[in-house]
């Protein structure tokens, strides 16, 4: 089998798991949890999930692969520059809702806010995240910023990029099995322990962002699958006014 049928072999299965994530954390938090509402209840706090993983793994992780897109044509840097960073505030915007819906249910109900180890996961996740978002724009999207300050900071930009997208994939999955072992084992008549049905699905979940998040990470690891570029692109001044 040759490299670049596994190239796109592995860009479809991607897209296939990302959509099969989302589906599945709304299925969940739809078929077994009540559904969605945004008025303080346990229906707010499912839009958590769903947003989350929609942002911090499925959209992030879509981002993150946006300079391997097997494309039929060569778009211009710039473009994929705005596709990338696009995404991510798509990604850093639904993250920030899903903490609100979070916040939001804790408060009406006054229970404590950022004391197990998921929501300190998650919140330096967004926090790490926003700021990486930030300085990208400044770096790498400004008119401001020298070409040499960008090439010093790609690898730093390109490092912290991977390590976000490994704490995205920890807190979803912590969040999984925090929830189950609070909802499962306080009201269910079927313990977590028993591997009931929606233990059973959550857990599926669990393995498919796994999986996911490996081939993610399995394609930007393969230095043949990056997007070639040539000797005017790495010069290019991306806006007027770099000049």
């Amino acid at each position: 089998m040759s490299s670049w049928m596994i190239y796109y072999g592995s860009y479809l299965l991607s897209l296939c798991l990302g959509l099969l994530c989302v589906v599945f954390v709304t299925y969940w938090n739809s078929h077994w949890r009540g559904g969605f509402a945004w008025d303080g209840s346990a229906l707010q706090f499912n839009w958590h999930p769903v947003l989350m993983v929609t942002s911090l793994v499925v959209l992030y992780g879509n981002a993150a692969i946006v300079y391997r897109v097997p494309l039929p044509w060569k778009p211009r840097k710039l473009v994929l520059k705005l596709v990338h960073a696009g995404l991510l505030l798509g990604a850093l915007l639904l993250s920030v809702l899903g903490l609100c819906a979070v916040f939001d249910f804790h408060t009406g109900l006054q229970i404590p806010d950022l004391y197990s180890l998921h929501s300190w996961m998650g919140i330096g996740t967004v926090t790490i995240f926003t700021a990486q978002w930030v300085i990208g724009l400044v770096v790498f999207l400004s008119p401001c910023c020298p070409l040499r300050y960008r090439e010093l900071l790609k690898p730093v930009h390109i490092w912290f990029g991977r390590v976000i997208f490994i704490l995205s994939l920890a807190s979803c999955l912590s969040g999984i099995n925090e929830k189950l072992l609070l909802t499962l084992n306080a009201s269910s008549a079927e313990p977590y322990s028993t591997l009931p049905a929606e233990a059973l699905f959550a857990n599926f979940l669990g393995i498919l962002i796994v999986t996911f998040g490996l081939v993610i990470l399995g394609i930007l690891s393969i230095r043949k699958w990056q997007r070639p570029e040539s000797e005017n692109e790495s010069s290019q001044q991306l806006l007027p006014g770099d000049n």
